[in-house]
């Protein structure tokens, strides 16, 4: 592709990610995408939640594969470094989160609407091919950035931080899951007591990591839309535990911040 042409690419989806940030907040505060526990027919065919998980997420690693050779940072040690711990969450995200799932369902039923997985893979898709693309060729000179370092192990402390968390608390939920035959417990302990979806907190808190190590607009804007995704679906999330379990569930749990949100 001509560089005007990638350029041009490169700018048009970045605005198109920013672009979808707000419809995406108002529209799950009204319309819960209908996987996991808010799970609901009629929006078309499905396949098992391991598989979606597997496909959907899948580009976020053979695109940023395919694409960091051609960019003009190939040859940096600093831009393999930068982009490893994104590559790290999705390892675990395409990979081992879905082997786990497969493993504690004990032959689950296809409820992962294709249509959401369809969405989750084109919203990868932008999101791969902008990190990738920043991080491997439109990110100014890495040698002249004198705050590289600093930046980086500051938002790698958040991210890990995140990241333990959020494969945690994934843990404990797919074990209750399996405990509960494929049904639903009250999560409880650690972060539980706080949140009712500390998993989502583990991954904002990810994402904010990335936004400070990259310091850019295409990390700042991955973040904006972690939150616009997952801050509705948590206070959902919430109210679905309330209303199931009722008397049984702690009323003081915030939905994804703790003693906050």
């Amino acid at each position: 592709m001509p560089r005007d042409s990638d350029q041009t690419l490169f700018h048009y989806s970045l605005l198109g990610l920013y672009l979808i940030v707000l419809p995406t907040w108002i529209g799950l505060k009204f319309i819960q995408a209908p996987y996991g526990k808010h799970n609901r027919p009629g929006w078309g065919p499905t396949l098992s939640p391991s598989l979606a998980w597997f496909l959907m997420e899948s580009p976020t690693l053979w695109l940023t594969v395919l694409l960091f050779p051609f960019g003009r940072h190939f040859s940096n040690p600093k831009s393999f470094i930068l982009m490893s711990p994104y590559l790290f969450h999705y390892f675990n995200r395409t990979v081992l989160y879905p082997l786990r799932l497969a493993r504690s369902s004990n032959g689950q039923a296809r409820s992962f609407p294709v249509s959401i997985a369809l969405m989750a893979f084109g919203f990868n898709l932008l999101n791969a091919y902008l990190q990738a693309r920043w991080v491997s060729h439109y990110k100014d000179d890495y040698e002249n950035d004198k705050l590289f370092w600093l930046r980086f192990l500051v938002g790698l402390l958040v991210f890990i931080t995140g990241m333990w968390v959020n494969v945690w608390a994934d843990g404990v939920l797919v074990g209750l899951k399996k405990q509960g035959g494929g049904g639903y417990k009250v999560p409880r302990g650690g972060l539980f007591d706080l949140v009712s979806c500390p998993n989502y907190f583990g991954e904002i808190m990810e994402w904010l990591g990335w936004a400070v190590m990259t310091w850019s607009w295409v990390g700042y804007g991955f973040f904006l839309y972690t939150c616009a995704n997952l801050v509705p679906r948590a206070r959902a999330s919430r109210r679905w535990y309330l209303e199931k379990f009722k008397d049984d569930y702690p009323k003081h749990r915030k939905a994804v911040i703790p003693f906050l949100y």
